[in-house]
């Protein structure tokens, strides 16, 4: 059980009694040691497995950990998040601590909240709405009750999204509001677990007497509320287990405070604290800068740093690129993207991580533009999607056939077995032409198919029944599959995740850090922020700023102060270099020509939008489309795609389409100038584009094209 630990994971491991405390360095193999300290325990008799309660922060990460203590044989321990082991406590003590059915569990409280502030007479847009119910979330988290709220908001520093009285009044009447409908939102599982076992000593006991041991996974992310939830589970004992890493404290906005992780061994004297700093992940160049990002931190969390060392063989250094603007950036690293990919980086290994959402749809089109898929992480969970659910009926049933379904009748093993069962529900060898439903439906079901492969070569010997109990297993768990394309993601939903390159873009002041942090601890936690997304990188990074919003834009923008003193030739005062000297690349490696501003031609509006400068003028501006060549454009399209087994956006997306059937480009330098098609394009479409606006007829240009323009659309949005 202790072979391939390191020395600190074994001290981990073998560390069964009395508190311990493990600081976790990222990358330094955390699950993997307080795994194998659970399932040891369970092995030598120490811990009891129907008596180790486990718990996480997000259903994915309770999965994982009960996939590898049921691969090291300790099946019976619970790993649960915060919420669903409270939850499940609540449901069976309900009727003994109160009496009568626990309350319905309201799914979304973003429609209460609306109608609580309605009859404040409170009128909140959108945004606001959903920042209020933030609000809400974190006064409860830290157990902040309605009328003390203006207060705290006082103390902590914490900027309201309107003012604080009214937030108070709001969030009075939401909790109003839930009392008369009967209902109690996410929080309110934690609150009223609390309650129940600070009120029924009886009942207290009941749950001490099932878990003896806990082991706490991310503890830098536990809130008040939380900590105090695992206080009455844990009452007098010590047999607790913490992990976490302050530098990794990134959730400070939801109530997370890394104090109990600092202040463990002030609370239990005689704790063991083991210190993980073996990195595994990345390439001694990735974890070099991140220590060098961590060095010049300030603050508690910045006293109890890890020095990281890796364990990797020597990568490539990281690359800095400074770019004129935002759509050059955007287009240079889909460039180099592309680059990795044809060297053999396979596309699910690459992640483009940014600070805000709202910074996905310029790097969407640019990957779109050369051809390179991509999925937007945080979308409709993948077990939840219908196609999913449909294929695990028809999986289920076909597993209870066995050798009586006739569609298994050539299936000589579990994958070819899962193919001829979804072939029937619209899975085929290549994907289909296009976007959208149709092509998402598709890719859902192609996960399905490597999750079987995968399977198999795990376990040779398994059925397609074991491959059902373990894909039911991961449906309650929520732990989905990889869907091939390149991952772009917030730097927040990027925790806990790791990928072989990540670009690490738009890092300029403002931005990170956001505008909006003033105080010293928020700076820091936007530091520690682009920490997290440095230590996804196993072997490449890439980190990049535009010094301008738009093509033609002055030049106004710096880069990130935390990258001073890092990158090459940069003082740790932040004076940036000057030309491309100190390693700094400008603009992809290659000379670039200065774009002036890009205005509507046919209203003369500097244009900022990357859909409307595509097409060289406001969306709301009259279009002179050539309607016809626009047809015959599609039509060449989905031909093009359908023979490069791509998605049609990967030829030209429909914004490209629709501005070279208004500019109708007579000849190569014309064409050219059109953006979205670029020189790769070019070389590969041009003449047939061309052809088609001098009016002639191409071989199998009639292809239908119905369905592929509203994906499009989507990815343009």
């Amino acid at each position: 059980m202790l072979e391939g630990l390191d020395p600190e994971q074994r001290e981990v491991a073998t560390a069964l009694h009395g508190p311990v405390c493990v600081l976790a360095g990222a990358g330094t193999g955390k699950t993997r040691a307080i795994t194998h300290r659970i399932a040891y325990g369970v092995r030598a008799g120490v811990l009891p497995p129907a008596g180790v309660l486990a718990v996480t922060f997000t259903q994915r990460a309770a999965g994982e950990m009960r996939g590898r203590l049921r691969q090291l044989g300790a099946t019976g321990v619970q790993a649960r998040t915060f919420h669903s082991a409270a939850l499940r406590q609540l449901q069976y003590f309900w009727p003994r601590a109160v009496g009568g059915e626990l309350p319905q569990l309201l799914e979304r409280k973003i429609q209460l909240v609306a109608d609580a502030a309605a009859r404040c007479r409170i009128r909140l847009d959108r945004n606001e709405l959903r920042d209020v119910t933030g609000e809400i979330e974190w006064s409860k988290v830290t157990r902040t009750v309605p009328e003390d709220y203006p207060a705290m908001i006082a103390k902590s520093g914490r900027e309201a999204p309107r003012d604080p009285a009214e937030v108070a009044r709001i969030f009075a009447l939401y909790e109003q509001l839930k009392r008369d409908r009967s209902v109690i939102d996410f929080e309110d599982v934690l609150l009223l677990t609390v309650g129940v076992l600070q009120d029924r000593p009886d009942i207290a006991e009941t749950v001490r007497a099932q878990y003896q041991h806990f082991v706490v996974d991310e503890y830098q992310d536990v809130s008040p509320l939380q900590q105090r939830l695992l206080e009455l589970w844990v009452g007098d004992r010590e047999s607790l287990c913490v992990v976490g890493d302050a530098s990794q404290t990134i959730y400070s906005f939801t109530g997370a405070t890394p104090d109990h992780l600092l202040d463990f061994r002030t609370r239990h004297p005689n704790a063991t604290v083991v210190k993980l700093v073996r990195d595994y992940r990345s390439t001694p160049q990735v974890v070099h800068l991140a220590n060098g990002l961590l060095a010049q931190a300030r603050g508690r969390a910045a006293d109890h740093r890890l020095e990281l060392v890796s364990q990797r063989e020597a990568g490539p250094d990281p690359v800095y690129t400074e770019y004129a603007d935002e759509p050059a950036e955007a287009e240079g690293t889909a460039r180099r993207i592309r680059e990795l990919i044809d060297a053999g980086v396979n596309a699910g290994g690459i992640a483009v991580l940014y600070r805000i959402n709202a910074q996905s749809e310029v790097y969407e089109q640019a990957l779109a533009d050369v051809g390179v898929p991509y999925q937007l992480r945080g979308a409709e969970r993948f077990f939840e999607r219908p196609e999913v659910r449909e294929a695990g009926v028809a999986l289920r049933g076909a597993a209870r056939a066995a050798g009586n379904d006739p569609l298994l009748e050539d299936a000589v093993d579990v994958p070819s077995q899962v193919r001829a069962v979804l072939t029937s529900r619209g899975w085929a060898n290549e994907p289909p032409a296009g976007s959208g439903a149709v092509r998402d439906r598709w890719e859902s079901l192609a996960a399905l198919v490597r999750l079987a492969e995968d399977f198999a070569r795990a376990r040779p010997q398994s059925t397609l029944a074991d491959l059902v109990a373990e894909i039911d297993e991961r449906a309650n768990a929520q732990h989905a599959p990889t869907v091939e394309g390149v991952t772009l993601a917030s730097l927040h939903s990027a925790k806990g995740l790791e990928w072989d390159a990540v670009f690490l873009v738009g890092l300029t002041e403002g931005m990170v850090p956001i505008t909006y942090a003033k105080t010293d601890a928020q700076v820091e936690e936007e530091r520690r922020l682009l920490y997290v997304g440095v230590t996804r990188a196993r072997r490449h990074l890439s980190l990049s700023w535009a010094l301008s919003r738009s093509p033609g834009g002055r030049a106004t923008r710096r880069p990130s102060r935390f990258l001073a003193g890092l990158r090459p030739g940069s003082s740790a005062a932040g004076t940036r270099t000057a030309g491309g000297a100190g390693g700094v690349e400008r603009g992809a490696g290659r000379s670039r020509r200065r774009r002036g501003p890009v205005r509507c031609r046919v209203c003369g509006r500097t244009l900022t939008d990357p859909g409307e400068v595509k097409l060289m003028r406001c969306d709301g501006c009259p279009s002179d489309l050539d309607e016809e060549l626009y047809e015959r454009l599609r039509d060449w399209r989905s031909g093009q795609a359908k023979q490069l087994g791509q998605p049609a956006y990967c030829v030209f997306t429909d914004k490209t389409l629709m501005a070279i059937a208004e500019a109708v480009p007579d000849d190569e330098a014309a064409l050219a100038t059109i953006s979205g098609v670029g020189t790769r394009k070019l070389q590969r479409f041009g003449a047939d584009v061309l052809a088609l606006c001098a009016g002639a007829e191409l071989p199998g240009s009639g292809e239908e094209h119905t369905g592929d323009g509203t994906a499009n659309e989507e990815v343009e949005r």
